[in-house]
């Protein structure tokens, strides 16, 4: 993936992110925010197929990717780096589609409702995420559901051990709970090198934020056009959450389920998570960043 033009913002913390911007100046914007334990790398199929035509910017969340580790770790602060990001990349007056996967979803319905949220996005992707209950909820160990399940679940995702090297026993691993059994091998490869690339201290942070996550009260402030993605075979963030979603949203333009796909949808599923944005940048922006004339027009409920 081409690497794009990068810079750096800073957060209201004084955290220093790593940005990159792909495709020309002017162009409709797409900003990507990525989930737990991965970086912009996840976003190398939309990045590649929306660049022709968009402005992409993709950021490494706060300890992830190029972006050095920090000492705050909450929703808060994710919805802090989000809007520096976007103040860095963005003209005055200018609007953008915000795509969140897993935490990155988290990150958008936590910094909705906030001036300089409500000021610069146009519509929102919320993909393969939700907003509270995700250990007791999570399907990544064959238990029945209940406190010793939800215990064991939290242990194993905020593991102190090293995930080491990718060997075929660490991709069957990561496979089976973060992604669909028809995952192609290549796709399962991408996957395990991103997420096996996160540190340890930053992952096990981040997965104690994640356990005690709720955000219900902040769907009633995402007013934005926006729109949910599950994957029907997703053992982290059951389509259960999706649908969710999508019923508590005061303006949800459309749930798309993924069968047979799991967590990693834009990896799992590139063309239709794409077709998602570019369907969300057509509908809500103009040619240049400005809103489109009709914002309100409702996307099809499906399933792909």
């Amino acid at each position: 993936m081409n690497a794009g033009r990068t810079l750096e913002a800073v957060s209201a913390d004084g955290s220093r992110l790593h940005v990159e911007v792909h495709g020309e100046d002017g162009a409709p914007a797409v900003v990507l925010a990525h989930g737990w334990t991965c970086s912009t790398l996840f976003w190398a199929a939309q990045i590649r197929d929306l660049a022709a035509t968009h402005r992409v910017i993709a950021y490494d969340q706060r300890g992830h990717g190029r972006s050095p580790a920090a000492r705050a770790h909450s929703t808060e602060a994710l919805a802090d780096d989000l809007i520096a990001v976007m103040d860095a990349t963005l003209a005055p007056g200018e609007r953008a589609v915000v795509a969140g996967h897993s935490m990155g979803g988290m990150t958008v319905m936590a910094a909705a409702g906030r001036p300089g949220f409500d000021e610069r996005v146009a519509a929102a992707l919320l993909c393969s995420t939700g907003s509270s209950g995700l250990v007791a909820q999570a399907l990544v160990l064959p238990l029945r559901a209940g406190r010793v399940r939800t215990r064991m679940t939290g242990a194993v995702l905020g593991s102190r051990a090293p995930l080491g090297p990718v060997t075929p026993v660490a991709r069957m691993v990561l496979k089976y709970a973060t992604m669909a059994p028809g995952s192609a091998p290549d796709r399962v490869d991408a996957c395990a090198r991103i997420v096996h690339a996160c540190p340890t201290p930053v992952r096990r942070a981040w997965s104690k934020v994640l356990a005690g996550l709720d955000l219900d009260d902040r769907l009633a402030l995402l007013t934005v056009p926006t729109a949910v993605i599950g994957g029907t075979a997703d053992r982290l963030t059951p389509v259960a959450h999706a649908r969710g979603l999508a019923a508590a949203l005061p303006n949800c333009v459309g749930l798309t389920e993924l069968t047979g796909v799991g967590h990693m949808t834009p990896i799992e599923a590139p063309e239709a998570v794409t077709g998602v944005l570019r369907e969300l940048a057509a509908r809500h922006l103009g040619p240049t960043g400005t809103p489109a004339a009709d914002p309100t027009v409702p996307t099809k409920e499906k399933t792909a």
